[in-house]
């Protein structure tokens, strides 16, 4: 008897770490590159609550803010590749930023790894309500009318809201100064008490605000009108085309084994395919992803195709950073 609870002992000493060994096994930190309550903020609170009770774990929220998310993504890059830190970023953070900053340290594209795309914003054009235009030609009339009186909100160079800024620019022929946040968290409460006067801003942040009237909406940069704001037209309607969209996606550092990319994709997509997270996702005006656009190569192969397209855009507008 002695012997065999020896053994048994002997047995249970072994097992349990192989057993806890088992991904995950303890909270995931999911590194979101700006301030608390923008919209990149926003989805990782929502997917991170949706893809830990498929996991089984917490995701524990971690707001790394700074020069338009290079400092998260340069954090996240000097990771454990262990699948224990994660993050989440967009167009700007992680494609634009490699075209803007000449001396980053790390490479966006080979030192990350693609876990996910996930949901994207159209921009609203926005003012606060203290702007006297009604419509998007009115507003614009007013921009170029009063050139040094007005100020725009951005999370910074290279953050969604610069890139929307700068297609609003290039469209219209207008410009004005842009103030940069660690954010658009922060940026929207001054554009709401009017220390600045107009952004271009992701849907899922805006449109909130907008439908409780404390600022004014004038178009969505969509090809077509969102069902979740039937009401603003296009930028293409209201005289101005340009289409532009913020995509999201979930990254990991290079050299996470593949097995973790695949259950933690696995757990997004899950997420995904929630019916409340869905019905989140369509009334802040996001547009979600297919399976197969989720999948990590798929998601890859598109974040190369968006530097090659947004390299030479950038260049163009002399847009570089150190």
């Amino acid at each position: 008897m002695r012997r065999r609870s020896i053994l048994g002992l002997f047995g249970a000493t072994f097992a349990g770490p192989a057993l806890g060994q088992a991904y995950p096994s303890k909270p995931i930190t999911l590194i979101v590159p700006f301030a608390a309550g923008g919209p990149t903020d926003l989805l990782a609170r929502i997917m991170g609550e949706r893809m830990g009770k498929e996991l089984g774990q917490q995701f524990i929220i971690e707001n790394v803010t700074g020069a338009a998310g290079t400092i998260a993504m340069a954090k996240l890059a000097r990771s454990a590749p262990d699948g224990y830190t994660i993050g989440i970023g967009h167009v700007g953070t992680n494609v634009a930023n490699a075209a803007i900053y000449t001396k980053l340290g790390f490479d966006l594209l080979a030192d990350l790894e693609p876990i996910a795309r996930l949901p994207a914003n159209p921009m609203l054009v926005i003012s606060s309500n203290n702007v006297p235009a009604k419509t998007l030609k009115e507003l614009v009339e007013y921009l170029k009318a009063n050139p040094n009186k007005v100020s725009g909100g951005t999370a910074g160079m290279g953050s969604g809201s610069h890139l929307g800024a700068l297609a609003f620019n290039k469209a219209t022929g207008v410009s004005y100064q842009l103030v940069p946040y660690r954010g658009t968290g922060p940026a929207m409460q001054d554009l709401i008490s009017n220390q600045i006067q107009v952004m271009v801003d992701q849907s899922s942040n805006s449109l909130p605000q907008v439908q409780g009237g404390k600022i004014r909406g004038y178009a969505v940069t969509s090809a077509a009108r969102s069902p979740a704001m039937p009401d603003i037209p296009t930028a293409a309607e209201a005289g101005y085309p340009m289409e532009i969209s913020i995509w999201n996606g979930l990254w990991a550092p290079k050299g996470t084994p593949q097995d973790i990319i695949d259950k933690l994709n696995a757990a997004a997509v899950t997420a995904m395919a929630d019916p409340a997270v869905r019905k989140r996702m369509e009334e802040l005006g996001q547009d979600l992803p297919t399976v197969e656009q989720m999948k990590p190569a798929a998601f890859a192969a598109f974040q190369k195709a968006e530097l090659e397209r947004w390299k030479p855009i950038l260049e163009a507008a002399g847009v570089k950073s150190e």
